[in-house]
């Protein structure tokens, strides 16, 4: 039971930091945009983050600090496919590239530095349930914070007025300029969005998940969550499953290697990116529900008439 407990907190763990990135990819997404710089945008919040909390001793400003760097980065995108209107799957690449570079040079001297950790807070009774008590009712404060942002994004695109007019804007942007929405301005707050969450996803790595900082620590996590909006065919509570799903996958490949499975560690590695691409594959063959969920304009360079 002890072991069961600790494998399922050890998937919710992992999943967290990628349901944060995915959610913000797929308002991005959902606006028209397509943001490659996951990566990037997760590498630079977590060296953020982990200066952030190191300096001022506080992990909620770590946190604080990972989702105003992401932001930033996700405005700089937003400039340079927005404004200027470059192409958004090089500028994406770039943005990786980017983010990458400068987290090994702000982490430089953050290299082997102990982390600060986060507390985990024990909702009283639903905490001593066996097995959910402590799984779902004993976690650290962002993977509360997670779930309830799955909600909110739920009610902000399915619920609001709000999100009607991200959604027209992502799949008819001539249409919704024509009727007055600001095509740009959606685009970029979107955009900004999705790099605050991708900022805080990786701020999780570098203070809960591994509480110290490496430099390429994201380890593909970003384009992880890439696949998983489309893995999620653009829904909220899809993508966070699919979030556990990759999460376990990725715990489960490392108890594998723990009890030591005659399996190769180097397959048992690259198992999770394996089963992102198979589960790609896999989805791609439905077109009905692909033509359905996916954002019409999505990777369209939209130029408003002057």
């Amino acid at each position: 039971m002890e072991m069961a407990e600790g494998i399922l907190l050890t998937i919710v763990t992992a999943a967290t930091p990628l349901l944060f990135a995915a959610l913000g990819e797929l308002i991005a997404e959902r606006s028209g945009v397509l943001n490659l710089g996951v990566e990037g945008m997760m590498a630079v919040g977590a060296v953020t983050g982990f200066a952030a909390g190191h300096v001022t001793g506080l992990p909620i400003v770590g946190a604080l600090a990972g989702v105003i760097a992401g932001a930033a980065m996700g405005g700089l995108f937003g400039i340079v496919t927005l404004v200027f209107a470059a192409n958004q799957n090089a500028s994406g690449l770039a943005l990786t590239l980017f983010g990458l570079g400068l987290s090994g040079l702000i982490g430089n001297s953050y290299a082997g530095m102990p982390g600060l950790g986060m507390a985990h807070v024990h909702i009283p009774f639903l905490s001593g349930l066996p097995v959910v008590g402590s799984v779902i009712f004993a976690e650290d404060p962002l993977v509360y914070v997670a779930i309830a942002l799955t909600i909110a994004v739920w009610l902000f695109m399915f619920r609001s007025y709000s999100g009607l007019i991200l959604r027209a804007v992502g799949d008819n942007d001539v249409s919704a300029n024509a009727l007055g929405y600001p095509v740009l301005r959606v685009r970029m707050l979107a955009v900004m969005f999705g790099g605050a969450c991708a900022g805080i996803g990786g701020a999780y790595l570098s203070l809960v998940y591994t509480p110290q900082w490496t430099q390429a620590m994201t380890a593909g996590r970003g384009w992880i969550a890439i696949a998983l909006v489309v893995f999620g065919t653009w829904l909220p509570g899809r993508i966070a499953i699919g979030a556990l799903l990759f999460g376990a996958v990725s715990i489960l490949q490392l108890h594998a290697q723990a009890i030591g499975l005659g399996i190769p560690s180097q397959f048992l590695s690259s198992l999770p990116y394996l089963i992102t691409v198979i589960a790609l594959v896999i989805i791609s063959r439905n077109k009905a529900l692909l033509k359905v969920h996916t954002p019409a304009c999505l990777g369209r360079t939209f130029v408003p008439d002057s």
